[in-house]
């Protein structure tokens, strides 16, 4: 079962009390005018170290990464970033806003003992060569692991979460990023350490995001035992991976769902599509808003599972498409478990957009396909040029997450977002 241990982090210097204009969003999230944007709000922030390259989730050429690793010892010799002189337990929560209600995520940044996916470590999404390799280039030219993985694990009773916050005060570091207040502490209090220690030591921890840098992360652990002609010592750097925990009933914990934008059909008509899925779906016309359907699918209990929505540019109409089976993917995916059928996700991708989108509208050509998870942003971005409808669907709950991934099933691409994301910059993970 998962072994995590303290380890002596790299952070922002005591000048740096507030981060806020040093930290940033994940390096796969960004885009070039974004990643603009925080370098105008300081020299240093942390985008220039970990996201070298753009676009994301593709690679650079070899002087991309060693400009980074300059840049990164630059600040390291003139004090902007430091190495604490003792190893700890970094506390760390996310407080936000969503829905009229604020909610704080309660985590723990820890090094965790690598292991072959679905032992101690279960992932739910696949891997792609192009992220790996770029992370994998970053990572060699720095020596650094830049950005912590999301894990999750299952804490019923908060005991592991009351024991890294039991003793806690003011933070020592703070920093507000896209509405999203980040606090960080440290613990070096062997006596509190301990029973953190042996309390993880009897849980598996589920990837919430970050597959490809722990793919990144083995890799770089492979490459130095080769190196090494052999096995590294335990206590080798590249034999653990640094990642922030929060407990799976923890109440910060959102997950919203990634809505499908669907483009290249200019032939697209409801009435076909409608004709296409009834032996499946009953739709129904609403008068609500493609952000009102969201609001009102993620927080009301009493609606049903399998609900789905579709909005129409040619129209600028929702509609509504309740399932009248949930295993409308025996017959298509009879080699998945049941419980993989019923997702959601799963049924939009294999059945409504291979089974009927795709043939139906597109052939011989590919769709297009855009994802996003804000739901306000649907009636500009569907307006009939590059994509013709929104699929609309409900949050993959976390319980799929733990339950297929024992099982050693992944998900279709896109099945969760774990809402806000967390922020780079706050602790780097040296692996030499």
């Amino acid at each position: 079962m998962a072994q995590i241990r303290p380890f002596a982090g790299i952070r922002y210097g005591k000048q740096f009390a507030d981060v806020s204009k040093v930290i940033a969003p994940p390096y796969d999230v960004l885009d070039d005018a974004a990643k603009a944007a925080l370098q105008t709000k300081h020299p240093n922030n942390i985008v220039t170290v970990d996201a070298p390259w753009m676009p994301p989730k593709t690679v650079g050429p070899d002087d991309v990464y060693e400009k980074a690793n300059l840049t990164l010892q630059a600040w390291l010799a003139g004090g902007v970033l430091q190495q604490d002189q003792r190893r700890a337990l970094y506390p760390y929560t996310q407080t936000f806003e969503f829905a009229g209600k604020t909610f704080h995520r309660r985590g723990l940044i820890a090094l965790v003992k690598l292991t072959a996916f679905g032992e101690d470590v279960i992932p739910h999404e696949k891997t792609y060569k192009g992220p790996i390799e770029d992370r994998m280039k970053l990572m060699r030219a720095t020596g650094m692991q830049l950005s912590p993985i999301f894990g999750l694990f299952s804490d019923p009773r908060g005991e592991v979460t009351s024991l890294v916050y039991r003793h806690v005060g003011k933070p020592q570091q703070s920093g507000s990023l896209d509405g999203v207040k980040n606090d960080l502490w440290s613990v070096i209090d062997a006596e509190i350490e301990n029973p953190i220690i042996e309390s993880m030591r009897g849980k598996k921890i589920y990837i919430a995001d970050g597959h490809h840098r722990y793919t990144t992360a083995l890799q770089y652990q492979k490459d130095e035992m080769q190196a090494a002609g052999g096995k590294l010592p335990v206590a080798h750097p590249a034999n653990y991976c640094m990642f922030v925990l929060v407990g799976m009933q923890d109440d910060g914990l959102l997950i919203l769902p990634t809505h499908r934008l669907i483009g290249n059909m200019d032939g697209f008509d409801m009435q076909i599509f409608t004709a296409a899925v009834k032996d499946h779906f009953i739709v129904e016309e609403t008068k609500l808003t493609p952000e009102q359907w969201d609001a009102v699918v993620q927080t009301d209990p009493k609606r049903r599972s399998h609900e789905f929505a579709i909005y129409v540019a040619a129209t600028r109409k929702l509609y509504n498409l309740r399932l009248r089976s949930d295993d409308v993917l025996r017959s298509l995916e009879p080699t998945q478990s049941p419980e993989w059928r019923r997702l959601d996700v799963a049924i939009l991708q294999r059945y409504l957009i291979e089974e009927v989108l795709q043939p139906e509208f597109a052939a011989p050509n590919e769709l297009a396909k855009g994802y996003t998870a804000d739901a306000s942003s649907i009636t500009r971005d569907v307006n009939g040029e590059k994509y013709q409808i929104a699929l609309m669907l409900r949050s993959t709950p976390l319980s799929a997450l733990e339950e297929l991934g024992n099982h050693g099933e992944v998900m279709p691409q896109k099945s969760t977002y774990f809402y806000p994301k967390l922020a780079t910059g706050m602790v780097i993970n040296p692996l030499r």
